[in-house]
């Protein structure tokens, strides 16, 4: 099959949505499917690349840093994909359009669709739903929320990539959506023996905005006195300035490692030398994030929200946290951090977990979904 593919995000643009899209491209290129991503570009990114046997297109869009998205970017996104996307269909000739993201990419997936009669499958992340990230896109979704029923409207199957994500949608839109969870490549990814790291390391992986709540970590890791830990933070954001600051005013900084915007087989490296993801996140789709740190046999404390549910056994393989009890974060990372017997049993429970999140199950539910699409129409 020939496939195009629409995310304003693909790696090292952006954050789990775009590495969701990223695996599920290399594995459909490695089945034989002929792929080509359609994405923006940023300063230093080369126009177009061959990676892993797909093709990835870069189009200017304004965007200015790999962490954040705004309006103008996006709208630029559509604008310039319009005439590059027309123009690539005739050329490649797809048999069916696959897009992440309702806002922005989901635009000009419907107008590429109308032009051409080119099918879509349409993918929700949570930020591209009324609701999912209020924070972020209420403000957006103020403006743009009516024209967005005939992108959800139009596509030909949608899917979400948890139940939560599906409800919510279900409920602004009132579509037929089913859940397909992001995935990794778990054989590839699971340790062949788990080692406890001494002092015991909590990751933290993320944008440093709100939705993410980083500042969280911080308050969290102040009140664990008396118990030896390092924290590492992955990323980047307008919130990192405010985080350093929160460390060196509770001394804590030589317990705390900032590595900035890195890539994707850095962050594997961090995973591999951790313990506990911890994600006091505000909302969640199914993070990508999440989905590794299981692979890679962490236990994961985390906000009671979104994906997260479908990640984590309470008391098994991490912990859930109500967003109103905050100070049940450091009870819970006590509880791990002070029993080693108790954290390596979680992070083998997260192995097991890890196995429902295969890559393989995920693209088998995606190619299924093509080749009805390509050849029914609906």
């Amino acid at each position: 099959m020939r496939i195009l593919v629409l995310n304003h995000e693909f790696p090292p643009i952006g954050g789990g949505g775009g590495r969701a899209a990223e695996d599920i491209c290399r594995v459909l290129a490695k089945r034989g499917h002929h792929v080509e991503v359609l994405t923006s570009w940023l300063k230093g990114l080369p126009r177009q690349e061959e990676r892993d046997g797909y093709r990835v297109i870069r189009i200017p869009s304004l965007r200015r840093q790999p962490y954040r998205a705004n309006l103008l970017s996006m709208s630029a996104y559509v604008l310039a994909g319009l005439w590059v996307g027309f123009r690539l269909i005739r050329a490649f000739q797809p048999d069916v359009i696959h897009v992440h993201f309702a806002v922005p990419a989901g635009a000009l997936a419907f107008m590429l669709s109308r032009l051409t009669n080119i099918p879509y499958v349409l993918t929700a992340h949570l930020g591209d739903v009324p609701g999912g990230v209020p924070e972020k896109t209420n403000r957006w979704f103020r403006w743009i929320l009516p024209f967005t029923y005939r992108i959800w409207n139009h596509a030909h199957r949608i899917v979400a990539v948890s139940e939560f994500t599906r409800r919510l949608a279900m409920k602004a839109y009132h579509v037929t959506i089913q859940v397909i969870p992001n995935g990794v490549d778990t054989k590839a990814m699971m340790p062949a023996q788990l080692h406890l790291n001494n002092p015991p390391r909590v990751l933290f992986v993320g944008r440093f905005m709100p939705q993410k709540n980083p500042l969280q970590v911080v308050r969290t890791m102040k009140e664990l006195d008396g118990i030896a830990w390092q924290c590492v933070m992955i990323g980047d954001g307008p919130l990192m300035k405010d985080v350093k600051l929160a460390v060196a005013e509770a001394a804590l900084s030589d317990r705390f490692h900032f590595t900035g915007w890195i890539e994707k087989r850095d962050v594997f490296h961090w995973l591999e030398r951790c313990d506990i993801l911890f994600m006091p996140s505000l909302s969640e789709g199914l993070p990508v994030v999440g989905v590794e740190a299981l692979a890679k046999g962490l236990a994961i404390v985390a906000s009671h929200v979104g994906g997260f549910v479908d990640l984590v056994d309470h008391d098994k393989n991490g912990y859930l946290i109500p967003q109103q009890s905050p100070d049940q974060f450091s009870s819970a990372l006590r509880a791990l951090l002070s029993d080693p017997a108790r954290l390596l049993a979680f992070r083998e429970a997260s192995l097991e977990k890890a196995k429902l999140f295969d890559i393989n199950r995920i693209v088998d539910e995606y190619e299924k979904i093509f080749v009805e699409v390509s050849r029914t129409g609906c």
